[in-house]
């Protein structure tokens, strides 16, 4: 008796795509929508995902990402959910992204709309899921317990970047005299989004949550230069911005650029 081979789902639905049968089944049903639904700004996506402009044109809801997950932290929105329909997403206080080091969503997806060159090291070619980018915690000092002064670092311990995405900033407690405050830091250059602080906040509503960075974080635009930093100081070169000498009040740069007088000022 001839023995069957098994084929799981995933592994049909990777041999559809490349043969351009999904593209055909999942794709084209799909775009019609895509003017009409518009992706809620704030949602996270999985490891490696592309701009979400571009991410939303190319992922065909095929939900191999989600099957491949082992945490069963992502999830193909509903119509009732805020991300578009049928894309992956995932809600940290649910559950988070566990940071898998092989990161097997990026590894199934059939259209590069999670990218594995955003997650992979050049040198060693190999993954690095500390370089993922979902989004960036942010803390609600208001109603955080460490900024009360009441102890707790949950977040601080569930960050899988301790003291470099997540760093607590000790100081004595001026308001009762007594016991350290702890207050978390944020370094959103090394956070990743995972989400593990936001799971495990111990607030009702959680005071640490994952936004995506551009939401998260302002923006500075190209007329301000940062003069304690050499490289950015050279682009006073490449720009149109002059200032006429014979024009500016000698007296009051003078008076702004001596430090003395402005400590004796204090």
């Amino acid at each position: 008796m001839q023995n069957k081979s098994k084929i799981s789902r995933s592994d049909l639905l990777k041999g559809l795509v490349k043969n351009g049968g999904l593209m055909m089944l999942g794709g084209l049903p799909w775009a019609a929508y895509v003017e009409e639904n518009k992706e809620e700004e704030f949602v996270l996506r999985p490891p490696g995902a592309i701009k979400e402009d571009d991410f939303i044109k190319s992922c065909i809801k095929c939900g191999i990402c989600v099957e491949e997950c082992p945490y069963d932290t992502l999830k193909l929105a509903k119509a009732s959910d805020d991300a578009l329909t049928g894309t992956p997403f995932f809600t940290p206080r649910e559950i988070p992204c566990y940071m898998c080091t092989d990161i097997p969503c990026v590894e199934a997806c059939p259209t590069n709309s999670l990218l594995k060159d955003l997650v992979i090291d050049k040198e060693s070619d190999k993954y690095n899921i500390n370089k993922a980018d979902m989004g960036v915690a942010v803390i609600d000092q208001n109603n955080c317990l460490a900024y009360w002064g009441i102890r707790c670092d949950a977040c601080y311990r569930a960050c899988p970047l301790m003291d470099e995405a997540i760093t607590l900033d000790v100081k004595r407690n001026e308001r009762t005299g007594k016991h350290a405050m702890m207050k978390p830091i944020i370094n959103p250059d090394v956070c990743t989004g995972c989400g593990m602080c936001e799971h495990a906040c111990i607030t009702e509503k959680a005071a640490i949550f994952v936004l995506p960075k551009e939401k998260a974080l302002g923006k500075v635009n190209n007329d301000y230069i940062k003069g304690w930093e050499s490289e950015d100081e050279n682009r006073i070169d490449s720009t149109n911005f002059y200032i006429d000498k014979n024009k500016v009040d000698k007296s009051t740069l003078d008076y702004l650029n001596d430090t003395e007088s402005l400590l004796n000022d204090e």
